[in-house]
């Protein structure tokens, strides 16, 4: 992955597991997310956790409620930065590419919630920005949908579909161990 990959953790907040938001899957993300911070954190690599906060009225994200935390599993330690945003990119109102830029960063290891929202709007704009983009297919999960003809799309096609749409194009999707088995050999 290279030892200015950056990790960047997408809207890992409580208020993403609201019963009103549908079944989701990939119930190990967040697990999956922890293995790869603490490999980052080992090597001394940029993190950048993203806080999605929520101007919607009913949004379980809104900065004055319990739901906007950043999940304990994946909370940021000592100096590690928490970029705010109100849109689905985290570059969007955000000083995020100019902190990149300024950590020297060409690649970006994406990672969080949800993976048909904020996470793949993020790896589209790294890839459009000229970042090496990669999306953690297990370390990312996405919630049930119904379309716009009533049609209803569970949790895991949103999810598998949201992927399939990001690689080759926008970015690369490997798996944790693809990304840790890279990191460890010095890529």
């Amino acid at each position: 992955m290279g030892s200015n990959a950056a990790l960047i953790i997408i809207d890992v907040q409580e208020g993403l597991d609201d019963p009103r938001l549908g079944a989701r899957n990939n119930p190990d993300a967040e697990t999956k997310m922890a293995r790869l911070l603490a490999e980052w954190r080992r090597r001394n690599r940029p993190i950048f956790h993203i806080q999605h906060m929520s101007t919607e009225a009913d949004s379980p994200l809104r900065p004055e409620l319990p739901g906007n935390a950043i999940k304990a599993i994946v909370s940021p330690q000592g100096d590690e930065p928490v970029i705010q945003k109100s849109v689905n990119s985290a570059f969007i109102g955000t000083d995020l590419e100019r902190r990149l830029n300024a950590a020297g960063v060409e690649k970006v290891v994406v990672v969080g919630l949800t993976t048909d929202h904020c996470v793949s709007s993020t790896a589209r704009m790294a890839g459009d920005l000229g970042y090496a983009a990669t999306v953690v297919a297990d370390a990312t999960a996405a919630h049930e949908r119904r379309s716009y003809d009533g049609s209803h799309y569970p949790a895991a096609i949103v999810h598998a579909l949201a992927l399939a749409n990001l690689h080759g194009e926008f970015a690369t999707v490997l798996t944790t161990e693809q990304v840790l088995a890279a990191s460890h050999k010095g890529l």
